[in-house]
């Protein structure tokens, strides 16, 4: 097998960045209109369709616990290119079956397909790990890290515009983009993993989520940030569980009003994610820059829980997105630490951590702020569901501080040649 060029690398890189922006805007499409679709299914009006909603969203965050490290099995065994292609494939046909459900049981069993085959993001970071050599692994993760900010900017207006034109047609449109993704990879996607660095077998004994993290206690950084990397999911969780509730609750947002400010936090996140990440890891360090961003996180928190203003709310969305610091480093160094052939587990037990924390985060952060806003309640304190998430963005501070005192051994050597061609 010969080495790509210049122009298929960088044709390789564009095509992962591509991946996880056009499936985060095939995710984000379908956030608008999923709910009305769940309710026009279940009937009995909102409380029933609340209810419904929240067992898809703890559904799919379980079928994705699972389903991570199985594909970073895979990956690892057979190559990062199918996996990918067959996740993008999959994709296209879970988002045509959401399209023409015409019960709730149908709508339900094409969500847990979708969540099976959408933990490509996990192999895509794996790619990412292959083909880029450790020093610049943070600025890497840092530009695919904008992909999903860029695409929480686009997804959900487009979502909300074209489910103004009928209820099912972001579906179609995201099955497209997934269908578009595919094509456009079969013809330009080389792989990254070359057969002697592939396990031999699929390890059955980590193609688990349980199996998986076992990879994660191997060496005590990799534990440590391992559990950094879990406080930091569970407390993003504040944002997608109470946020909108809150807003309309404290600051008397509408929807449109809230559609604003979460443009602006992903043009603020994907600025800091494709250009600060780059400039600033080279030049202080990937510890210094963690360590930084997880301060930011605390700060960003704070101040959105204790802001008694919408105005003063908007000064925690800088901090947030400097918060996005953080999880580049937090991948490079944990990387650093593992073989080629286990890049794959590694990518997916990551997985299965956010995974984990969906599964009781929303829950979480739901009963704290209804429990702080209740008739009943001794104290009032609205934002005390965003100071929890403060306190755990602290606790992963000092288990970061810690865990990250020495440098990585230099003992796992990267793939620093180019991703090779298919046969």
């Amino acid at each position: 097998m010969s080495l790509p060029t210049a122009p298929r690398h960088r044709a390789a890189l564009a095509f992962i960045y591509v991946t996880v922006l056009l499936d985060m805007l095939a995710f984000g499409i379908i956030i608008p209109v999923l709910p009305h679709l769940i309710e026009q299914l279940a009937g009995g009006g909102i409380a029933k369709a609340a209810w419904w909603v929240g067992i898809f969203s703890t559904v799919f965050a379980v079928v994705q616990f699972v389903f991570s490290p199985v594909q970073g099995a895979l990956s690892d065994r057979f190559g990062r290119r199918p996996v990918i292609l067959m996740s993008n494939l999959g994709l296209a046909v879970d988002f045509v079956v959401l399209a023409l459900a015409p019960t709730l049981w149908l709508l339900f069993v094409a969500r847990i397909l979708l969540g099976m085959t959408a933990a490509s993001f996990s192999t895509a970071n794996a790619y990412i790990a292959d083909i880029t050599p450790r020093e610049k692994r943070a600025a890497a993760f840092g530009i695919l890290g904008s992909a999903f900010g860029l695409g929480f900017i686009i997804g959900p207006g487009l979502g909300g515009f074209l489910g103004g034109i009928a209820l099912r047609l972001p579906f179609w449109v995201a099955a497209a983009l997934a269908l578009c993704n595919f094509l456009y990879g079969c013809f330009i996607l080389p792989e990254s993993l070359p057969k002697e660095r592939r396990t031999a077998r699929i390890e059955l004994h980590s193609a688990h989520p349980f199996g998986a993290l076992k990879l994660l206690r191997r060496q005590p950084q990799v534990f440590g940030l391992a559990v950094v990397l879990f406080l930091v999911y569970l407390a993003h969780y504040v944002l997608q569980t109470v946020f909108v509730l809150y807003a309309d609750y404290r600051y008397s947002w509408g929807p449109q009003a809230v559609g604003y400010v979460l443009m602006l936090v992903g043009a603020c996140d994907g600025f800091v994610q494709a250009v600060l990440t780059g400039k600033l890891a080279p030049r202080f360090g990937e510890r210094r820059v963690l360590l930084a961003g997880m301060a930011f996180g605390v700060g960003a928190f704070l101040v959105m829980g204790v802001a008694d203003s919408g105005s003063m709310f908007l000064f925690g969305i800088p901090l947030l997105a400097l918060w996005g610091l953080a999880m580049p480093p937090i991948q490079s160094i944990m990387t650093q630490h593992v073989e080629p052939s286990e890049q794959g587990r590694l990518q997916g037990a990551i997985g299965s951590l956010g995974s984990f924390a969906g599964i009781f985060g929303p829950y979480l952060f739901a009963q704290v702020f209804a429990l702080s806003i209740a008739p009943s309640a001794s104290i009032h304190l609205p934002g005390v569901a965003f100071v929890l998430s403060a306190t755990l963005m602290l606790v992963g501070l000092v288990i970061a501080a810690r865990v990250t005192r020495h440098p990585p051994p230099a003992v796992t050597a990267p793939l620093l040649h180019e991703p090779r061609e298919q046969p």
